[in-house]
């Protein structure tokens, strides 16, 4: 087994699921999560923004907004082999948000109304699958009203019918009027349920969220046998770079074992300075240069 950080793209592209969450959990704290809209006009034409963010050092590609009845990624094309197209362009991973819709969770605004291909179903989850993705994550965007019961529901039913890994959490309240990160039982169901990696905000992200909290919830997810993911879902991606660097630094501190950037700077991807940034606080300048010089062909 080899650790994520400065794989080849031929052996990274290669690996199963259980092969990919060992060779992040050996990268120690220095693997990037990018997450880019599918459906969003590129940053640069005839570019993907997942090349884009790959470019500045993403080590994983996170599609937001993808509908896997119609599937398409703008700067790649449309059709059952786009996804397959996209891992051998970027040589990463990829995975795609599919959000467990809750009808009857109480919500702090108006409920934003989203495609059936991008909600958490059996249907939805036959489709990802034979598309190729390599990880699903279970995670609401602003408005849809996603809950915690709800994504707890939703991982089971992901681990029966889904060969790749599967990410849960929540970034943000995404409307609901509930707790963001849940109680320690309830992560630790999401673990005993299936979820390979439990995602949880970033601190610095939501109100309130300190460094003590979340070191606890991450040292209880590991002693699971989960990996933890750091989410900035707050449009914070779009913020100045000593905001970023303060960030993964407070999260690397809390042991994170990946960290990701939302898609909300231009055109549906993080500001490609702070994919940089990021880079550069949690790996060093070595394997940032390994990570956005190495041949996918290699």
């Amino acid at each position: 087994m080899k650790r994520l950080l400065g794989s080849d793209a031929s052996t990274v592209l290669k690996l199963t699921a259980p092969e990919l969450k060992q060779a992040i959990q050996a990268s120690e704290g220095r693997i990037i999560c990018c997450e880019t809209v599918a459906t969003h006009s590129p940053l640069i034409d005839d570019l993907s923004n997942a090349e884009v963010a790959v470019a500045y050092g993403a080590n994983l590609i996170l599609l937001n907004g993808f509908d896997v009845f119609h599937p398409e990624v703008k700067g790649i094309g449309t059709g059952k082999e786009v996804v397959k197209t996209l891992r051998s362009l970027v040589g990463r991973p990829v995975g795609i948000n599919l959000e467990p819709i809750d009808p009857s969770v109480e919500m702090l605004e108006d409920r934003d109304q989203i495609a059936l291909g991008r909600t958490c179903t059996l249907a939805t989850i036959a489709a990802a699958d034979e598309l190729g993705v390599d990880f699903i994550c279970l995670a609401g965007n602003p408005g849809t009203g996603v809950s915690t019961q709800q994504i707890l529901k939703s991982i089971a039913l992901v681990k029966a019918n889904f060969h790749g890994l599967i990410i849960a959490g929540k970034m943000h309240g995404g409307g609901a009027n509930e707790a963001v990160i849940p109680e320690d039982d309830i992560l630790q169901d999401f673990v005993a349920q299936g979820a390979d990696i439990i995602l949880m905000p970033a601190v610095g992200t939501v109100p309130g969220l300190t460094e003590a909290m979340v070191y606890q919830k991450v040292q209880l997810v590991h002693q699971a046998g989960a990996l933890t993911l750091s989410a900035i879902g707050t449009s914070q991606e779009g913020a100045d770079r000593a905001t970023i660097r303060e960030i993964a630094l407070a999260n690397k501190r809390c042991g994170f074992d990946i960290q990701h950037l939302g898609d909300a700077g231009f055109s549906g991807v993080a500001l490609v300075e702070n994919i940089y940034q990021m880079s550069l606080t949690i790996r060093g300048l070595r394997h940032t240069i390994v990570t956005i010089a190495r041949s996918v062909n290699r």
